[in-house]
């Protein structure tokens, strides 16, 4: 394993060497501009740690989810359980799937009940343009609940006239369909998606039915843009073990049904520029613990979140101010959890000076929040940026962190688990210093980091014979992270290849025993290599080493073959091609040998 861990290094200088004398004619990430925050950046002159996955990065792949997708980063920790990302919960850089915030074109889908609802409006990859990972301490930017970094699906929303569908099937019963449909008018456009999966299950109570909706219009396109963005997921599925060991006689089902719908603009005025937004985002959860008998005992769960943001910016001859003001409401009705009401007020302040030349940033900024039921809490943070040359930048940022409980953490209660109304919300004091290395052939980028966290929320009991209980503890997180994107030709051949690498240690002020564990990638390699051998025909190979604190490792390698026409593709991906015997969450074992073949047609 310790040739792995000094493999990014070793490739990095031998393709950095190579990448001064040759350089491809575009650069797909020199134009992208960042949006997720008040002030749009250039990709290559943020003084973040940022990673960008574009629509071709993952047709490439040939996967099927965004969960995926985000399993091929370095630092993102995607703990699935099942094919097709059922279920899934993010982590970023050793922290609590609580503690992550998505985001859909900026608006925060984030869930009051708990943090397993995350992915339930994550978008089909048909209609996604990018997404965007922002690592580190991001709650000046985007509030409380970006407590260790954030990402954000950013769709397309101006494709052109056409129809796009596709089919697929494969192992354990696997079937998916999807239709596209973009239509470009003369002052609108739209995107319209509908999609639907299902699968029998690859063991006992694994089966799954999946529906999906997706509208994104642009109105009054020639004077002020109306952005609209509407969603519908519907999830069925077999949950065996998704929450701890299960009896023998029980049959857990749960059926999730996520829904939102948000309108946004953008209005310039001389150096102003005003990004009004607002939104209204639904989750409902009914969990069965004997699908054949729901009275035995049955969980039903609605929440509804219903914001407003007024966010902003201003270019001065000293730099450029971000501001926003963002009202949230949270609404829950549940037979376990009880009714309850949350408002959340923030108020963000920014400014980004730029010194010597352009040559240095600083961008100081805080975040004020407002909590009903929570102490008022400041946010503040501060990023700093060296430009050593067009293509070098040496960056750092130090902020401040926050996450009040979930209402699972404050009052869920069953046979083994019982909530806990006196818990604390986290805090944490972050730091990162990192180097990026940006050319037209060649991305590489190093940060390491550090965390302090008070009143880490996690499950756990003092002796077996007592209930599992929701408890404040602290922990240090302490890591490194690498990440590198390299193009180059072989002859003709045109090849692209990443590699990452990422070291976690967390230090735990706790004897108590804990349910699941943080249970962190202490060590994590993703590696992906693409290959076009010939015109219309590529491979794709990815590989990922992890050990977890819990020092369980395994070794998984995916592939996916494809043949493109004008118009038409078709795919086979195979999935732990070896039959690792794996776990990525709680005690549910991964599938092994995977296999989905796929046929895409575009009509225009």
């Amino acid at each position: 394993m310790k040739n792995k861990y000094f493999l990014s290094v070793m490739l990095f200088g031998s393709i950095l060497g190579n990448a001064q004398e040759t350089e491809l004619k575009t650069d797909s990430l020199k134009e992208v501009v960042v949006t997720s925050s008040r002030i749009d950046l250039p990709f290559k002159e943020n003084s973040r740690t940022i990673q960008i996955v574009t629509a071709e990065d993952i047709k490439k792949l040939g996967i099927t989810n965004v969960a995926d997708a985000l399993q091929q980063l370095a630092g993102v920790d995607v703990r699935r359980q099942g094919v097709n990302g059922m279920q899934a919960d993010l982590y970023i850089r050793g922290g609590g799937f609580d503690q992550t915030l998505l985001l859909i074109d900026g608006i925060k889908v984030d869930d009051p009940q708990t943090g397993h609802h995350t992915m339930n409006l994550a978008l089909p990859i048909e209609v996604i343009k990018r997404i965007e990972v922002i690592k580190g301490p991001a709650a000046r930017i985007f509030g409380q609940n970006a407590f260790t970094g954030a990402i954000n699906i950013v769709t397309n929303d101006n494709l052109e006239n056409s129809i796009i569908a596709k089919i697929q099937g494969g192992s354990f019963g696997q079937f998916i369909a999807e239709v596209t449909g973009a239509v470009n008018l003369e002052d609108s456009n739209h995107v319209v998606h509908f999609s639907k999966q299902s699968s029998d299950g690859y063991r006992k109570n694994t089966d799954f039915d999946n529906t999906n909706y997706v509208l994104r219009s642009k109105f009054n396109k020639s004077k002020l843009p109306i952005n609209l963005i509407s969603a519908f997921s519907e999830r069925k599925f077999g949950a065996q073990n998704f929450y701890g060991v299960t009896k023998d006689f029980a049959l857990p089902y749960e059926v999730t049904q996520a829904s939102l719908i948000g309108l946004s603009t953008e209005v310039k005025r001389g150096n102003f520029t005003f990004k009004p937004r607002v939104y209204w985002r639904r989750n409902q959860d009914e969990y069965i613990f004997i699908r054949t008998n729901p009275s035995v005992y049955r969980n039903l769960h609605i929440t509804n979140k219903i914001a407003g943001e007024f966010n902003g910016s201003y270019e001065s001859k000293i730099g450029i101010t971000g501001f926003g003001l963002e009202f949230s409401k949270y609404m829950i009705q549940s037979n376990n959890l009880g009714d309850a009401e949350r408002e959340i007020a923030t108020l963000f302040l920014e400014h980004r000076f730029e010194l010597f030349d352009k040559i240095v940033d600083i961008t100081p900024g805080v975040a004020v929040s407002y909590f009903s039921d929570f102490d008022n809490r400041a946010f503040p943070g501060i990023d700093l940026g060296v430009k050593l040359s067009d293509r070098i930048r040496l960056y750092s940022n130090v902020g401040y962190t926050y996450r009040v409980p979930t209402y699972t953490d404050l009052n869920y209660s069953d046979l083994e688990t019982q909530g806990n109304p006196n818990l604390e919300a986290e805090r944490a004091f972050a730091q990162e210093l990192g180097f990026k290395y940006h050319a037209n052939k060649v991305d590489f980028n190093v940060a390491f980091f550090n965390r302090n966290t008070e009143n880490f929320i996690d499950y756990r009991r003092a002796t077996p014979d007592d209930l599992w209980r929701p408890v404040n503890i602290d922990v240090e997180t302490k890591g490194f992270e690498s990440s590198l994107k390299y193009n180059f030709s072989l002859g003709k051949i045109k090849n692209q290849l990443n590699l990452g690498y990422t070291y976690i240690d967390d230090n735990i002020n706790t004897d108590l025993i804990s349910k699941n564990g943080i249970n962190s990638l202490r060590h994590q390699v993703v590696f992906n290599y693409d290959i076009k051998l010939f015109k219309g025909f590529s491979q794709n190979i990815s590989y990922r080493y992890a050990e977890r604190t819990s020092r369980i490792s395994y070794n998984v390698y995916d592939l996916n073959t494809t043949f493109r026409t004008k118009n038409i593709e078709i795919n086979m991906l195979i999935q732990n091609i070896f039959n690792t015997e794996y776990v990525e969450a709680g005690m549910v074992p991964m599938p092994k040998g995977n296999v989905l073949f796929g046929m895409k047609y575009l009509f225009k």
